[in-house]
């Protein structure tokens, strides 16, 4: 677990914890936190009301896989941004955490510094991640997460509410 900015902390699943009193969680991982969260196994249908995310109070999790070419919804960028601007209003630490700690969860805390918390260079994804590499050396972006966050830098980031 690392602190890459004020209250935001990185991890990998070896800190998988429930959110609740000082800290709130981003469980960026479907397997095995959004599905036990949602309760299913293998594929959700794309029609289920939590098939992207449920937020169950200081948890937040989140249906993310990291494939080389990029599935990801903005939807889902905007509910975790969203949740983690809510969160650090109420003063909680933010605990981003995905399988190993490497692409999804810094990926996450990346684009919350940037984009909400003016700490990064908010020009492009490489001017973000060149000042996040600086602060995070185990940031290893897949190349689907790369691809998205280059082609959408400009659309990410703005209030869904």
């Amino acid at each position: 677990m690392y602190e890459v900015f004020e209250r935001v902390w990185v991890a990998n699943d070896q800190f998988c914890r429930s959110g609740g009193g000082e800290w709130a969680v981003v469980h960026a991982c479907k397997s095995p936190c959004h599905q036990r969260a949602v309760d299913y196994r293998g594929s959700l249908p794309s029609s289920h009301p939590n098939y992207l995310s449920l937020n169950r109070g200081p948890d937040l999790y989140l249906n993310l896989i990291d494939p080389p070419k990029p599935l990801f919804m903005p939807s889902s960028f905007g509910v975790f941004l969203d949740f983690a601007d809510a969160e650090w209003a109420a003063g909680r630490k933010l605990l981003i955490h995905c399988n190993q700690g490497e692409s999804r969860a810094p990926s996450l805390a990346l684009l919350f510094m940037a984009k909400r918390r003016s700490a990064l260079d908010d020009t492009s994804y490489l001017a973000a991640r060149g000042e996040f590499e600086q602060i995070y050396k185990n940031y290893r972006p897949g190349a689907g997460i790369q691809t998205y966050f280059s082609e959408k830098w400009q659309e990410l980031g703005a209030p869904t509410h």
